[in-house]
C-alpha cells in the first residue's frame, strides 16, 4: 500500500471510486461516473488543490481531496472528498489517507482543517478520532434553486 500526492492522469479512477463508494451508505447519492469526474477535475483544477490517493498493487483505491484558503488567522483546508472503492472498504485505507492527509496539512503550516460529513452512522466516529469536532459557532445554511 503506497500513499502519495494525486495525479492529473488519474482524474478518471477518482471519478469512478467516488460515483461507487457515494452510492452506498450512508449517502446513497446517484451518482454519474462521468459526473462525478468533472467534480474531481474541477478541484484538481483550484491552484489551492491538494490530494493523496491510495496505490495497492498498481491501481489507485482510493483518495482524498481538498482545497484551502486564507483567513486572517492563516490557511485553512476544506476536506471535499475522501472516498475509498467498494471492493477494498475495510482494510483501513481511509484511515491510512487520513493520517497522511492531516500530517501533510500540518508540515505545509495549515492553521485548521474541516469537512462536512454525514450527521449520524459511523462517519461521525471515524473522523473524532483524527480530532475532529462538530462545530458550534458555525452552521452549515443552504438553499435550493
Amino acid at each position: 500500500m503506497t500513499i502519495k500526492k494525486c495525479e492529473q492522469e488519474h482524474i478518471n479512477r477518482y471519478g469512478e471510486i467516488y460515483a461507487k463508494a457515494f452510492a452506498g451508505e450512508p449517502w446513497n447519492d446517484p451518482w454519474k461516473v462521468e459526473d462525478a469526474i468533472i467534480h474531481v477535475r474541477e478541484l484538481m483544477e483550484s491552484p489551492q488543490s491538494y490530494g493523496l490517493e491510495c496505490v495497492i498493487d498498481g491501481e489507485v483505491v482510493g483518495f482524498a481531496l481538498g482545497t484551502s484558503m486564507l483567513f486572517h488567522y492563516g490557511r485553512s483546508f476544506d476536506i471535499n472528498d475522501l472516498a475509498v472503492d467498494p471492493a477494498y472498504q475495510g482494510r483501513g485505507i481511509a484511515k491510512k489517507i487520513m493520517e497522511q492527509l492531516l500530517a501533510d496539512l500540518k508540515e505545509q503550516g495549515m492553521a485548521d482543517a474541516h469537512l462536512i460529513t454525514a450527521g449520524e452512522g459511523m462517519l461521525p466516529e471515524f473522523y473524532q478520532k483524527f480530532g475532529f469536532k462538530s462545530e458550534n459557532e458555525v452552521i452549515l445554511m443552504g438553499k435550493e434553486f
